[in-house]
C-alpha cells in the first residue's frame, strides 16, 4: 500500500520476485484503489496483487477494498488481500526491536509516532518517522523476522501473480 510496505516486500522478497518478473511498486495510500486498478488494465498475462494494511471489517479500508473488488476489471485479475496491523511496521517481530510486543498506543496519538516515543527514538519530524523506519526495516534479515498473518499474505499475493 505504501512505501513501507514496499520496502519491507522488496527487501525480503525482491530477488525472487524479479526472477519471475514480478514487480514491487508502492501506492500512496489504497483511497483511490478503483482507480490503480483501471490504471493498470489487469487482464490474463498481467495480473495485479495488492496488500493493504489494516484490512479488517468494519475499516475504510475494507469499505475501499469491496468497492474495487466490485469492479468488472477485478474480477479475475486482482487479488487484494490485507493484514490487520494498524502499519506494516507491526507485523515486524517485536523481538526484533527488543519488545516481548508491540504497545498500545493511544488512538489520540499518530501510531508511529507513539511507537517512536515507546522506543525513545526522535519523532516530531516526517524525517524521524523514516529513520525509525530505516531502524526497523534494517533488524529485518528474512521472512522469519516477519509475523505470520504478514507471511501468508503475501505469499497468497506472490502465488496469485506468478500463477501460470
Amino acid at each position: 500500500e505504501g512505501r513501507h510496505d514496499a520496502e519491507l516486500v522488496e527487501k525480503v522478497w525482491g530477488d525472487d520476485l524479479r526472477v519471475e518478473g514480478v514487480v514491487v511498486e508502492m501506492l500512496d495510500g489504497v483511497d483511490d484503489l478503483a482507480a490503480v486498478i483501471r490504471d493498470f488494465r489487469p487482464e490474463k498475462g498481467r495480473r495485479l496483487g495488492i496488500l493493504v494494511d489494516h484490512l479488517v471489517p468494519g475499516t475504510k479500508e475494507a469499505r475501499i477494498v469491496e468497492k474495487a473488488r466490485a469492479l468488472p476489471q477485478a474480477r479475475d485479475h486482482v487479488l487484494i488481500v490485507g493484514h490487520p496491523y494498524v502499519d506494516v511496521w507491526q507485523s515486524v517481530r517485536p523481538q526484533r526491536l527488543g519488545m516481548d510486543t508491540w504497545p498500545t498506543i493511544p488512538r489520540s496519538i499518530e501510531w508511529k509516532k507513539g511507537i517512536c516515543q515507546h522506543l525513545g527514538w526522535a519523532h516530531d519530524t516526517q524525517a524521524d518517522i523514516a529513520r525509525a523506519w530505516k531502524q526497523i526495516l534494517a533488524t529485518v534479515r528474512t521472512y522469519a523476522d516477519l509475523e505470520p498473518a504478514l507471511l501468508g499474505r503475501v505469499e497468497e499475493l506472490i502465488d496469485f501473480v506468478t500463477a501460470e
